[in-house]
């Protein structure tokens, strides 16, 4: 069976970029990311985005193509995933979206919500409401007007809590049910090979502490420095150990303790993600990285 394109997720450290890149190299593919963080710019490091080597070897596309003082969200994403997907066809390549962020996924086999977009006023209101009395607040505030909304939200959580917020201010309506109602996936219609790559969980705990101490020693630290003044209300405040190298870097942790505490949110951030994928990706094909490479098992189903 001939695919018109790849869909490989995974978690934090599974190996999904150098997956995505092999089969790239061997059916002639054009890799586009589907991670929330590998978008940014700022930290091509830290959210361990394709080297100069592996972009060399094939195209890639949508990654560090936004500030991480943006506004990002998954309707921007769908909008450049479909500019993405127009280009790979220009080339006359496989696309194969690879990352860990499960709503990109939905939106490219699911579809996404066509939310009314929120007046600059109403989000500048919103903003200075949560500068002044913090998330946890917030949140609360939300549950008396979307408690639907709110019970599916972590108090802790500024950057959702505040769009919740937001569009239940301008619509009355609670952001699940605009949720529920998505209109056409991106990629409707097309024949699509669909992987998950699934580690055993000590070798995914030991790949992300390794992992991360080499961001470190790479310029991580730099990288999240440079970041230091950063929004926490923005989608890219949630970048992985970036509070903890911040507060290293200003003397405040130590590097063991920075690292520690990086690691373990890493970890913790990759649950959640097996979570989702077992609950939303049932139905792709489930592989363990370390049985055998990605390409025998689409060489396999494309019988």
């Amino acid at each position: 069976m001939k695919y018109d394109a790849v869909l490989i997720a995974g978690p934090t450290a599974s190996g999904k970029s150098a997956a995505a890149l092999a089969l790239a190299d061997h059916i002639g593919g054009v890799v586009i990311n589907a991670d929330s963080m590998q978008v940014y710019r700022e930290a091509p490091i830290l959210t361990a985005q394709p080297d100069g080597q592996a972009r060399a070897r094939v195209p890639h596309l949508l990654y560090g193509h936004v500030s991480a003082r943006d506004v990002y969200s998954v309707g921007r994403y769908a909008d450049d995933a479909l500019r993405a997907l127009r280009e790979a066809r220009t080339m006359k390549k496989i696309p194969i979206f690879t990352g860990g962020t499960g709503l990109y996924f939905a939106a490219l086999t699911e579809g996404l919500a066509e939310i009314p977009p929120v007046p600059a006023e109403i989000r500048a209101e919103a903003r200075a409401l949560l500068d002044r009395i913090g998330a946890p607040a917030l949140h609360a505030r939300l549950a008396e007007r979307d408690p639907q909304t709110a019970g599916q939200l972590r108090p802790s959580d500024p950057q959702r809590t505040l769009r919740a917020y937001e569009v239940f201010e301008t619509t009355g309506r609670p952001l699940a049910q605009w949720q529920r109602d998505t209109g056409a996936p991106l990629l409707k219609d097309l024949s699509l090979a669909r992987f998950v790559l699934n580690p055993e969980r000590p070798l995914l705990r030991a790949r992300i502490a390794e992992r991360f101490e080499t961001m470190v020693d790479q310029g991580g630290l730099e990288e999240a420095l440079a970041l230091a003044d950063l929004d926490p209300a923005l989608p890219a405040a949630k970048l992985l150990g970036l509070r903890p190298l911040i507060a290293h870097a200003r003397g405040e942790l130590d590097r063991d303790a920075a690292i520690s505490l990086a690691v373990t949110a890493t970890r913790q951030f990759a649950k959640r993600q097996m979570t989702w994928f077992r609950n939303r990706m049932a139905d792709y094909v489930w592989i363990d990285p370390s049985d055998g490479n990605i390409i025998a098992t689409y060489e396999q189903i494309s019988v």
